[in-house]
């Protein structure tokens, strides 16, 4: 019977279990699989070596590439900066030529150091000779305003200007140029200001009034104290004469002054001339004339006097402020302030004395400066 027969028939039969005693694994088996595993990743580690190593063989040849072409870059770059400097090499001048260019260096350094000495003496040394330039100018300029206007408030704080210059300068040898200057300072100081521009304007004022004057018309006022008669008892001569009374009536009275009346073209001359006075007065009040100023304001007023009633509010207030007007002071003794000057320009040429000197010895040193240069 086979093996095959046996294995049905246990099959069909029922069998009762029997423990059977597990057979020992044979130890074999584990060292066999154990030995593939090691084998399998020797062969790993073996593939992984040999890419690292390809890789790196393939980053060395790249790297080498690289280097070779900047290699190659820099060579051209040097080449070309070799190139560069021979053609300026050749551009540079010879030493000759340097020689030469040296020397008109020199000459020229010479040339302008003689240029600044010379500007330097005519011009002033420093900043102080223009500020006291500008001192004498102040002087000079508070001179003109006084004796052409007579501007007092101007010229006060144009020579306290020019003291302050002096001030700051702080030079003993300008002891008698500042006293000259504070002498004439305080004449200024307590010399009467006249308001001019006041008076310009009150004046200005007192014309838009003259404008609006007007002379007064005759005015009759009939008597009517008197008891007229009845119209039925005066007969008819009386009634047509007091008709007629009251249209024209004639007065003479020895004691007044009778002056013609003025209207149309006439008022409109006298007008005028009122208004040419009183701008005549104002021109000379702003430039310190007194005579012509008061001879405008005496015509003005005689203006008023002769043309106009005597009598009105208006022409009496007018005439009345043109004559306290005509009071006022437009003009003052103006002082003498040429000493200052003098002593200002006196002191200004002993201080400009001894830089007269220095060019002659600086032109003296400079043929020795030259021949330094030159060696």
């Amino acid at each position: 019977m086979s093996e095959t027969d046996a294995k049905i028939a246990e099959a069909q039969d029922p069998v009762t279990p029997v423990e059977v005693a597990a057979e020992p694994r044979r130890p074999g088996n584990g060292v066999a699989v154990l030995a593939l595993l090691v084998g399998i990743a020797a062969l790993a580690i073996g593939g992984w070596a040999s890419w690292q190593s390809h890789t790196q063989q393939q980053l060395e040849q790249r790297r080498q590439a690289e280097q070779a072409s900047l290699a190659k870059q820099v060579d051209e770059r040097l080449q070309q900066n070799g190139q560069q400097v021979e053609a300026r090499l050749q551009g540079l001048p010879s030493a000759q030529s340097i020689d030469e260019q040296r020397r008109l260096l020199v000459t020229l350094q010479g040339d302008q150091q003689q240029l600044a000495k010379t500007m330097t003496s005519v011009l002033g040394a420093s900043r102080e000779s223009w500020r006291l330039a500008e001192a004498e100018h102040l002087l000079r300029l508070a001179i003109l305003r006084l004796t052409a206007l007579q501007d007092i408030a101007s010229a006060t704080a144009l020579v306290q200007g020019a003291d302050d210059i002096l001030r700051a300068q702080d030079d003993p040898l300008a002891f008698a140029a500042r006293g000259e200057l504070i002498k004439a300072l305080e004449t200024l100081r307590a010399l009467p200001q006249p308001d001019r521009n006041g008076l310009f304007l009150q004046l200005s004022a007192l014309r838009s009034q003259a404008d609006q004057l007007q002379t007064l018309a005759p005015e009759y006022e009939i008597d009517e104290t008197g008891a007229a008669p009845a119209p039925t008892q005066a007969p008819w001569w009386q009634r047509t004469w007091d008709k007629l009374s009251k249209y024209v009536r004639l007065e003479l009275h020895a004691d007044q002054d009778i002056r013609p009346q003025l209207a149309g073209q006439s008022l409109a001359q006298v007008r005028l001339t009122l208004s040419l006075a009183l701008e005549q007065a104002q021109w000379a009040a702003l430039n310190a004339q007194p005579e012509i100023y008061r001879a405008a304001l005496t015509q003005a007023q005689e203006l008023l006097k002769t043309y106009f009633d005597a009598q009105s509010h208006e022409v009496g207030a007018l005439a009345s402020r043109l004559a306290q007007l005509a009071e006022q002071p437009v003009s003052v003794e103006i002082p003498d302030l040429r000493p200052a000057l003098l002593s200002l320009q006196a002191y200004l040429k002993e201080r400009e004395a001894p830089r007269q000197d220095k060019p002659a010895a600086d032109e003296a040193e400079q043929p020795a400066d030259a021949v330094e240069a030159g060696e």
